[in-house]
């Protein structure tokens, strides 16, 4: 009786049939939007930021001094290349200091680096916009980032000067020349790090060969926590981190966006639920008559109740498929094809350390969660109207 009840009246059935497919539809589109969104965040900050791990002295990451440097650097990075989950390990000084120009100056954290190892675990050269990368046969080249030089007023080949201290704590000055502006997926980055070759800057510092820093990239990113774990037990005199200590932010913003996600999708099925309710309750006030009917030939008001409850399950089955196949279909295609978010700004994303493009990823790992919420919010959405239908009194009802 409630399969028939359903096709009564074919267009209000499938209304809340749609209903329910755009209801979740919408809930699987923000959950893969935000996946794609998470992921794409997380590989820009592993492959073009800090890398999977990164190896400092405990005492450097304090205040950066200089005089912190990773004692047999070269001996360590043989080593490092040798284990086989790692695919990359690039050394980096790193100092901090002050920018100066004629226009004014900026706090910068300075960074040496040597050129051909750099642009594959940072992808520095391909995010370069303006001029080109390090010559290697000319001295104190500097690269610098878009919004540092829209802040500083600087163009190619403007002179500035680096102000920092040495190792012995003196204070010391380069001038350099500009070669190169890049642009990455993170502004505020771009703003604060300035590069330059690492013997440039070695030989302001008096560190001759040393460095401060080692960035890794891994061959696989679920090996992260094992080989810091191995390298922690290897190394104990040295400070081992992986991308989540060194970006705290990025994996609290993942776990808070998963969290707000679903918020949102409960959103969704409130609005849904508004829309089941009114619907299922317009069927119960149109059969006023034929409950009554069935109430007065003895029926029991638990099966009436169960009747309604019924005919919600149906339809609400009929429309899940629905939204699932049009989410996996609509994601899958944005998923090759990319979802270009430019119309957003692209400064504005990058401000937030986006790209325009985003890749969405059916979030099937979160499907179970998202169909009990659909399914308890359409079971939920149903028990007005029968109760309802259960308050009715049989002589009452027949008279309407």
């Amino acid at each position: 009786m409630a399969w028939r009840n359903v096709w009564r009246n074919k267009m209000r059935s499938i209304v809340i049939i749609l209903s329910i497919a755009i209801g979740l539809f919408a809930g699987i589109a923000i959950l893969a939007l935000y996946k794609g969104m998470m992921k794409s965040r997380v590989q820009t900050v592993i492959y073009a930021e800090t890398g999977h791990l990164q190896i400092h002295d405990p005492d450097f990451k304090k205040d950066y001094e200089a005089r912190y440097v990773i004692q047999n650097g070269y001996g360590l990075l043989k080593d490092l290349a040798a284990i086989p989950g790692i695919k990359l390990a690039a050394p980096r000084s790193i100092t901090n200091g002050m920018l100066a120009t004629t226009t004014g100056s900026a706090g910068v954290q300075i960074n040496g680096v040597i050129p051909e190892a750099e642009y594959e675990v940072s992808q520095l050269k391909n995010k370069i916009i303006e001029g080109s990368g390090f010559d290697g046969a000319r001295k104190n080249e500097i690269l610098i980032g878009k919004k540092l030089a829209s802040k500083m007023k600087l163009k190619l080949h403007s002179r500035l000067v680096l102000t920092f201290t040495d190792t012995s704590e003196t204070i010391v000055s380069g001038a350099f020349r500009v070669i190169g502006i890049y642009q990455s997926d993170n502004a505020p980055l771009d703003e604060r790090n300035v590069y330059l070759e690492m013997k440039d800057l070695n030989t302001l510092l008096g560190t001759d060969k040393s460095f401060q820093e080692i960035a890794l990239l891994l061959k696989n990113n679920e090996d992260v926590n094992l080989i810091q774990q191995n390298l922690i037990k290897r190394y104990p005199d040295l400070l081992i981190e992986s991308w989540k200590d060194v970006s705290p932010e990025t994996d609290l913003l993942v776990k808070t966006v998963n969290q707000y996600s679903y918020i949102i999708m409960i959103i969704i099925m409130i609005a849904l639920a508004f829309g089941i309710i009114n619907t299922m309750l317009m069927a119960i006030l149109e059969r006023t008559r034929e409950i009554g009917m069935m109430l007065a030939l003895g029926t029991n008001r638990v099966r009436i109740f169960f009747l309604i409850l019924l005919e919600t399950v149906f339809l609400t089955l009929a429309g899940t498929p629905i939204g699932i196949l049009a989410g996996w279909l609509i994601i899958g295609y944005y998923n090759i094809r990319g979802l270009n978010l430019s119309g957003m700004g692209k400064e504005m994303m990058s401000s937030f350390g986006f790209g325009t493009l985003i890749y969405p990823e059916f979030p099937g790992e979160k499907l179970g969660g998202l169909l009990l919420i659909v399914v308890g919010t359409a079971l939920v959405s149903c028990i007005f109207p029968a109760v309802k239908a259960l308050g009715l009194q049989p002589v009452e009802a027949l008279r309407r």
